[in-house]
């Protein structure tokens, strides 16, 4: 018993230590099933050794009792910032705000965690301005057309999924009453695609085959469309406009150059992650301002053929 109290007395010093010494950052990704988390992932991790710190990452594989055993792994180990994707907003509070009473600065990353989680702020983009700038563009696109909407959502009971989703809808809503007096979307089936290219491949099957006169494809993001569009492509659908909520993935861009793809939101990866573990470290040295916004946003932006060139990077993880 008492070799027991001893080692967990040099595991708390030892923690205590790199609290005290340095500056130990661990990421927590939910998955890195995608190019967009692994380039969320890479992001953080250079921005962790820019700032001089010690980084050690996780990969949730889309596994919430992982992702809580990963966190509670890193708090053990010493970090004293967390930034970390969340898999659930609720599930994954008590592992967060265990962290935060052990002395840790939690930033959480694009996923939404509960508010009343004891974290320092949300790094995300704006889901809602996003959408409502896509919205209007496709508004413009098919003034006076009728619009048959195939819907691919990612995850049921998704918070972003659903904040992308309503942020188009109302944005196309309020551009179609602006331009007409009335407004009339018919969102014809909604197909689950999981975030990947290969679910938003399968969701559009199955949606073509209930639906074959859609014309439009909106999803939750750039990889399900690009799914989707490869579904579209075997059945020799030429005719259907394809629409992402977010994200700017290198290949839906590279098709929005090309003509094949409209439009998508701006959801930089890349920014966020390095926000993210910057506003971590900022945190720990007690330099973040007073009343810094538990959620912060990064510019909201349509990508489209007009400005698309402003933004591909074909060398890009994402």
């Amino acid at each position: 018993m008492k070799g027991c109290l001893l080692a967990a007395t040099i595991l708390g010093a030892s923690a205590g230590a790199a609290r005290a010494d340095g500056c130990l950052v661990g990421v927590s990704m939910f998955t890195l099933a995608a190019p967009y988390y692994a380039a969320q992932l890479s992001a953080a991790t250079e921005e962790a050794k820019k700032l001089g710190c010690e980084v050690t990452t996780a990969d949730g594989q889309n596994d919430m009792a992982k992702q809580i055993g990963d966190v509670e792994d890193m708090v053990a180990r010493g970090i004293n910032v967390l930034v970390i994707d969340p898999r659930d907003p609720e599930g994954l509070v008590p592992a967060v705000n265990a962290a935060a009473a052990a002395g840790v600065k939690v930033v959480v990353i694009d996923s939404a965690l509960n508010p009343k989680a004891n974290y320092v702020t949300l790094v995300q983009s704006s889901n809602d301005q996003n959408g409502k700038l896509v919205g209007e563009w496709l508004a413009g696109q098919t003034k006076g057309k009728p619009i048959r909407i195939a819907l691919i959502s990612g995850d049921k009971g998704n918070l972003v999924g659903e904040e992308r989703r309503l942020g188009v809808i109302r944005g196309l809503v309020e551009a179609q009453l602006r331009q007409n007096g009335s407004a009339e979307v018919e969102i014809v089936g909604q197909g689950w695609g999981g975030w990947t290219h290969e679910g938003g491949l399968k969701a559009m099957e199955d949606l073509l085959t209930a639906h074959p006169d859609v014309n439009v494809v909106l999803g939750e993001n750039d990889s399900m469309v690009l799914g989707a569009a490869k579904a579209l492509e075997q059945a020799g659908k030429t005719d259907v406009l394809l629409v992402a909520a977010a994200d700017g993935q290198k290949e839906a861009y590279a098709m929005i150059r090309e003509g094949k793809y409209g439009a998508t939101g701006l959801n930089n990866p890349t920014e966020i992650g390095r926000l993210g573990v910057e506003y971590g470290v900022q945190a720990l040295k007690g330099e973040l301002p007073a009343g810094f916004p538990k959620v912060s946003f990064t510019a909201p932006a349509v990508i489209t053929k007009d400005n698309v060139d402003q933004h591909y990077r074909p060398d890009s993880i994402f």
